[in-house]
């Protein structure tokens, strides 16, 4: 990229007379990343830019480097104030910055087709949904009308080879609009028929974008091995160097095969983990209490953990099916069942997405098997993992910790937050095993596995991205190693190729808070109390905010 353009206002500038201060400049960053992040700044709850799409011209990159760079300078003169929250506010606040600005130059969104197709349809979900902004109704047709100017930016930032899984992937996201279009957006309450023309104007548009979609069976599909680096040293704040993050996964990957046979041998000699594993979707909850069954092992879990943690028992969490406007792309979009709340305008209580039976009553329940309505919807997303995590982060004393973990069209709003939202619902997964009788021993075996994966995802995500790995590679290493479903291999490899550094978070912020906890020792409740009320900030950072206070 070359010298970026000066620029003479925006949030990169201000008065020259005027003290640079942390409040100030987290605030003008904040208005330049809901410029160019509106989609974003929506699911947070950012007021002022639910009616806009992200800027596509061919000189939107510029202009966001521009501003990024102006925001660095800044950021190197503010005075930062000595509590924990101003310290944390300015790690995150650079980390933010130095990630958008690398990004730019290593490994651009502008030139992933999939970014395109994500930000259109959750420019528009994130209207639709429950946790929409109260002008959700007058932003949507503003939205509608805008996709046919946003695609049409498209093809100017494209023009670079692009791996054939991420035009597949945009191509997936493709169709799902279409079927949002035509079965979903009619059935939600909002949609009025004057909105008739807008949507067949997007639809020509998206189909002229995915017409235009061209790849390369050559193009790189990692980010190499520098740039993962920079992500976890600088943004993550991980004290590992990629090859001694791979030297402590290949280490957990074997310890935790072998834990797994010996746990699975005290409870059956006879059968091995993976026949004891593969019994367990058999168990699982009627059809007509799948719903009931969420609901009771959430309420549970909260009620069971208060000797671990304080558990977000003042803030709700309701269980429900799907409605009839979003089934029809739940599949090939970035659907979450469950989303942080965003941060500005959390209300009372939030949703947690059931799926609807399909016609195969019996696939659909062994889907829905009580120990994945237990480790997974219960606890990893529910009661006292992202539920009271994301309660808890709304009130810590950095602003950017409060919102950093929202989920947005392609992950998390700041990668930085990533190590303790995944590494603490992975933590507090196995944590509810310290309640007795709240797993079986098999499902603990299922706590083993999970764990194992995510060892191996640390090995995936790294040697994909340094080139040691094709995305082939990687695959048959979920598929014949690491044991991933088959159905979630190609969704899981193509994301983790198009966010490096996503995947490595959740071991390796598990294995953070597992040290951090031996470090300190005592009784966990006031270490794990006092580390969800720094927000989401690093593990390592707030880690070390946790040591500087028993001083």
């Amino acid at each position: 990229m070359p010298a970026s353009p000066r620029i003479s206002s925006g949030a990169g500038s201000r008065c020259p007379n005027m003290p640079e201060t942390l409040p100030r400049l987290v605030e003008d960053f904040l208005e330049h990343h809901a410029r160019f992040h509106p989609v974003d700044a929506t699911f947070m709850g950012i007021a002022g830019s639910d009616h806009r799409l992200p800027l596509s011209d061919a000189e939107a990159p510029w202009r966001e480097a521009a501003e990024l760079d102006a925001l660095i300078r800044r950021a190197d003169e503010v005075h930062i104030g000595d509590t924990a929250g101003d310290r944390i506010e300015a790690k995150m606040l650079r980390a933010a910055l130095a990630h958008g600005r690398a990004s730019l130059e290593h490994w651009s969104r502008y030139r992933q087709p999939s970014w395109y197709t994500g930000e259109v349809a959750f420019g528009l979900i994130s209207l639709l949904l429950p946790s929409a902004p109260p002008k959700a109704r007058e932003a949507l047709p503003a939205r509608l009308a805008l996709i046919p100017k946003f695609l049409a930016g498209a093809p100017h930032h494209l023009k670079a080879e692009t791996p054939a899984d991420w035009t597949e992937r945009a191509l997936k996201e493709v169709a799902a609009l279409g079927r949002l279009f035509v079965h979903g957006l009619p059935q939600h309450p909002f949609w009025q028929e004057s909105w008739q023309p807008l949507l067949d104007a997007a639809g020509t548009a998206l189909r002229q974008f995915a017409e235009g979609l061209s790849s390369s069976p050559h193009a790189p599909a990692g980010c190499g091995r520098d740039y993962l680096a920079f992500l976890m040293r600088d943004v993550h704040g991980l004290p590992w160097r990629p090859e001694e993050a791979i030297a402590l996964a290949e280490d957990a990957f074997a310890r935790l095969g072998d834990k797994l046979a010996a746990e699975a041998s005290l409870i059956d000699s006879e059968k091995s983990w993976r026949e004891q594993l593969a019994e367990l979707p058999a168990l699982h909850p009627s059809l007509d209490d799948v719903q009931g069954s969420y609901r009771r092992w959430h309420e549970r879990a909260l009620a069971e953990a208060g000797k671990l943690v304080t558990p977000a028992g003042d803030y709700g969490l309701d269980f429900l099916v799907h409605e009839p406007w979003a089934q029809p792309v739940i599949g090939d979009l970035y659907f979450l069942a469950y989303r942080s709340p965003p941060a500005f305008i959390a209300g009372k209580g939030s949703v947690y997405w059931i799926p609807a039976p399909g016609a195969d009553a019996g696939a659909y329940l062994r889907s829905q098997a009580t120990v994945t309505i237990k480790q997974t919807h219960a606890v990893h997303h529910g009661s006292i993992g992202h539920h009271t995590q994301n309660a808890r982060a709304r009130e810590a004393p950095s602003r950017l910790a409060r919102l950093a973990g929202t989920d947005c069209a392609s992950g998390i709003a700041f990668l930085s937050s990533g190590t303790m939202v995944e590494g603490w619902a992975c933590y507090a997964t196995e944590l509810m095993a310290e309640v007795e009788g709240f797993y079986t021993p098999a499902e603990k075996l299922t706590l083993i596995q999970a764990d194992r994966r995510n060892a191996a995802s640390v090995l995936a995500d790294i040697k994909l991205h340094t080139g040691a790995w094709s995305l082939e590679q990687m695959r048959a290493f979920y598929r014949d190693e690491a044991g991933f479903p088959a159905a979630r291999v190609w969704g899981e490899t193509t994301r983790n190729s198009l966010l490096p550094g996503t995947r490595l978070m959740y071991f390796l912020g598990t294995e953070q808070i597992k040290a951090l906890r031996k470090e300190i020792g005592g009784e966990p409740k006031p270490l794990f109390d006092a580390l969800l009320g720094h927000g989401h900030a690093p593990i390592a950072w707030t880690a070390e905010e946790i040591r500087r206070a028993r001083v």
